[in-house]
């Protein structure tokens, strides 16, 4: 049972109202600075069965950690090491940029470009996408405008990791997750290209699921799903989870995975199509917690599912969501891309560390 009314994209007046909240506190644009740790909230939590409240503790808030972009993606926590601090790098693909982000000194421009580097117009949304941290704890790029997978390498150049399938380029890397052997799954929709899938640009006459090996191979998985977004392994790495960001099949998949690292045949775990439309947004990214769980970003914020996808609750951002990740010092909170914002809720779990 729903115990709290759905809500709808925040009024012009209040998106106003929290960006003024950073501006007055010295903060304009993206930020430079951050003198405060009391931050505006948006949303609130919708919890459907009794397990959420072991997921999201009761009085939990969604804060706004910063705001003023075009559109957030993609964010991936950096750990501490040595005198640099644990912090958060996420995408702003408008922008071509990266952002890094820190407690209590704000965000930063961290890379740019980020996504494509070359000198023609490339359209509205040229930047990386999805970020994630290799098994060496260097970052890995889903690059749009480039076409291909990219890492980041010491003294912050870039090598490919990938950007073709049988000599057919890519269509735009969106979103991928590391088995821990080392194996990079991902997703490859048409977002990136400048007029999507009708872009002539486009070489591939599908969307496909890909698993580049450690040694370099890399293998389609599958070509079945109209498109492949968000991506996540469960814990045991036994299913890989795919979301679908096609307004006519607003879904998420389970794929058992094979002991070869292949997949087989998929379920449905999950439909949100009768959403879209009535609330913002479409399936996207995610985060798999240590316990199972499945924090998805779709129609009207984060979806939380069990591994059977029994819907618990849902964190309604109010806005559109695109992506989400668990960091901070013990991995327990939640950092969502939230439009033009950064958001943050506090949770009860852990992400999987890999």
């Amino acid at each position: 049972m729903i115990r709290h009314a759905k809500t709808s994209p925040l009024p012009l007046i209040v998106r106003a109202l929290l960006f003024g909240a950073f501006v007055a506190g010295g903060w304009a644009g993206v930020a430079r600075s951050q003198d405060t740790l009391n931050f505006p909230v948006l949303g609130e939590v919708i919890r459907h069965e009794a397990d959420f409240d072991q997921l999201i503790p009761s009085g939990a808030r969604l804060e706004v950690i910063a705001a003023g972009f075009d559109w957030t993606e993609g964010p991936v926590w950096v750990p501490a090491k040595g005198d640099e601090p644990g912090h958060l790098l996420f995408s702003d693909i408008p922008r071509n940029s990266v952002y890094k982000w820190v407690e209590g000194v704000g965000a930063s421009l961290f890379l740019k470009p980020s996504g494509y580097t070359g000198v023609a117009d490339y359209g509205a949304e040229p930047g990386c996408n999805g970020l994630l941290l290799d098994p060496q704890g260097r970052l890995v790029s889903c690059e749009h405008g480039d076409r291909r997978i990219s890492v980041l390498t010491k003294g912050g150049g870039k090598r490919t990791l990938v950007d073709n399938y049988r000599g057919q380029r890519l269509n735009s890397p969106n979103d991928a997750v590391f088995k821990s052997n080392g194996d990079l799954y991902f997703t490859d929709p048409p977002y990136g290209l400048p007029n999507r899938w009708d872009d002539p640009l486009r070489d591939l006459d599908f969307c496909g699921v890909y698993r580049l090996s450690a040694e370099g191979e890399l293998t389609l998985l599958t070509d079945e799903m109209t498109r492949p977004n968000g991506i996540g392994f469960s814990p045991d790495e036994k299913t890989l989870y795919v979301a679908q960001s096609d307004p006519a099949a607003a879904i998420w998949m389970a794929f058992p995975v094979k002991r070869d690292g292949t997949l087989g045949e998929g379920r449905q775990l999950y439909d949100a199509t009768d959403k879209v439309g009535e609330l913002p947004g479409l399936p996207d990214g995610m985060a798999v917690a240590q316990d199972g769980h499945i924090f998805a970003t779709g129609p009207g914020g984060v979806y939380v599912f069990d591994p059977t996808g029994r819907l618990l609750g849902r964190i309604s951002t109010g806005e559109r969501t695109a992506n989400c990740t668990f960091g901070g010092p013990d991995g327990s909170a939640l950092y969502m891309a939230t439009d033009m914002y950064l958001t943050r809720i506090q949770t009860s779990t852990r992400g999987i560390a890999r």
